[in-house]
């Protein structure tokens, strides 16, 4: 893959503390501060000979609109006004007989294209309807919308990260060295992975974009099926950013992977459930909801009210939340005891069984690295980046609309006096692998068990998305009505019976998300 060579007086240097991608460095300015001028400048200094405008549709992936540049004008017109797309081609909801929209450049997002042969620069756009308004059942408008909702309400902002797990499809014959045993890849090292070198690639290049990455692994899924396929799991997990900007770098995210698995000449699946009795591939969600500038999940080293109240919100609409976490038949095969996902409505400290999980902190009074490091002094650790962590949803998610959903919920439970006794209600503080334990989650209301399930509590909870006008009612039909077109009522465990017939279906979803 050749780079875009970015030299010259402009060039930031490489210990400075200015963040993100190539053009924010040679342009010394933060994106949130680009202006048309600037992105003109750069375009015209670096020789840039395409331009894409990009933009999300409603199957959550990335579309492209290619120009090829003439000259200034064409550029400022492009950047300014944008261009005109149908939006029946793009929204299940849009009638063909009125289906024109525009879609407008976001500025701050503009990145090199890491895969062009051709100096090209890309850059996210919103829609807009004939009238000149941003479109109400655009996700990324939706998302937008919500969020500001939370804040204005509460105060609370909410800093979002994803761990987006994916598995690598390869040939067996081609890579038959080194095989372990299955469902033991947890932060496996070559050789007994194959594509440890791909994954740090997909992760170099979200950074050279200025999209913030924490780490990325080899998942605990390793599969070898009849077919001599083998499937390797991996995950990179995203470092907290603000919720719109998670919604977008998610997706973003998605098309390097897939970028990068093309040129490598090997398949990756975001697919909910690769094989019937494997764990399958989740999109778990990390929020730290933000006040005054502080985290506000903790108070004096115990888990605060208002860190309650929002987990109240998250188990009031979890049955919900599915319908944009989880959106297709497969994703009810993850849902499953033993599979590494949750089947239950609740929530506890540092355990992986329940919907949502409250990570490991550091909290101890202990100096770890003081003791095994005799030159580290202490220092404080910080907890702005401590999180409530959501399990259920899986690479089908909506992205943009999963994360209104979640605004909502955080919303919900800080506004409702109610969300403290949900949260009491549905907490889990023993050892769930205990035998005499095994009939806890009983207790629990469970997980929908199909999209039909899902559709219909949408619609039990449709008045909560759609108060102060979040989530119209016709978006909210639309993903009612989509979600039971699957006729999936049954199927799960229909599929559960035949595992032949459960691959197949399988099948059919393999590029969802």
């Amino acid at each position: 893959m050749k780079r875009l060579e970015i030299t010259g007086e402009n060039m930031v240097d490489i210990n400075s503390n200015l963040l993100k991608n190539e053009i924010a460095q040679f342009l010394k300015k933060d994106p949130n501060d680009f202006t048309l001028d600037d992105i003109v400048k750069f375009i015209k200094k670096n020789d840039i000979k395409m331009l894409n405008l990009n933009h999300i549709g409603g199957d959550n992936k990335l579309k492209t609109l290619s120009f090829s540049i003439r000259d200034e004008k064409q550029i400022r017109q492009l950047l300014e006004w944008g261009e005109r797309v149908d939006g029946s081609s793009l929204f299940s909801y849009i009638d063909p007989k009125n289906s024109d929209l525009y879609i407008i450049p976001k500025l701050k997002t503009v990145f090199i294209n890491p895969f062009s042969p051709l100096p090209t620069l890309n850059i996210l756009c919103s829609y807009f309807d004939d009238s000149g308004k941003e479109l109400e059942i655009a996700p990324e408008y939706i998302v937008k919308k919500a969020h500001r909702e939370l804040i204005k309400s509460t105060g609370v902002n909410l800093q979002v990260l994803g761990e987006l797990e994916y598995y690598v499809i390869f040939d067996l014959q081609e890579n038959n060295l080194f095989l372990d045993s299955s469902k033991k890849n947890y932060q496996q090292s070559k050789p007994f992975i194959k594509f440890e070198d791909m994954n740090n690639e997909i992760l170099n290049i979200l950074t050279s974009l200025g999209i913030k990455v924490k780490y990325g692994h080899s998942e605990v899924g390793s599969i070898i099926l009849e077919n001599e396929k083998i499937y390797e799991q991996y995950e990179i997990e995203f470092d907290l950013e603000p919720l719109e900007d998670m919604a977008d770098h998610l997706v973003i995210g998605k098309w390097i992977v897939r970028n990068v698995a093309a040129r490598y000449g090997v398949e990756v699946t975001f697919t909910p459930k690769i094989a019937v009795g494997y764990a399958g591939s989740g999109l778990h969600i990390h929020i730290a909801p933000i006040k005054n500038g502080m985290n506000i999940l903790f108070n004096n080293k115990k888990l605060s009210k208002d860190a309650k109240r929002i987990i109240g919100g998250l188990i009031k609409l979890a049955p919900s939340i599915t319908a944009f976490s989880n959106t297709n038949p497969t994703s009810y095969l993850r849902l499953v005891p033993n599979q590494e996902a949750p089947t239950t409505i609740s929530w506890g400290e540092k355990n992986r069984l329940v919907l949502i999980r409250v990570p490991l902190g550091w909290r101890t009074t202990t100096h770890m690295s003081s003791i095994i490091n005799k030159n580290v002094k202490k220092s404080n650790y910080d907890e702005q980046n401590q999180t409530i962590e959501l399990r259920s949803p899986d690479g089908s998610a909506n992205i943009h609309l999963l994360l209104a959903g979640i605004a909502v919920a955080a919303k919900f439970g800080l506004t409702n006096n109610d969300s403290l006794r949900l949260a009491e209600e549905k907490h889990v503080d023993i050892n769930m692998f205990k035998k005499e334990n095994k009939k806890l989650p009983k207790k629990f209301e469970h997980l929908p068990k199909s999209c039909y399930e899902s559709a219909e509590k949408l619609k039990e909870h449709a008045d909560i998305y759609q108060s102060d006008d979040i989530f119209n009612n016709r978006i909210i039909s639309g993903l009612i009505n989509q979600l039971k077109s699957f006729n999936d009522k049954n199927l799960n465990y229909e599929l559960k019976k035949d595992k032949k017939k459960a691959e197949k279906y399988i099948k059919d979803f393999i590029h969802c998300g």
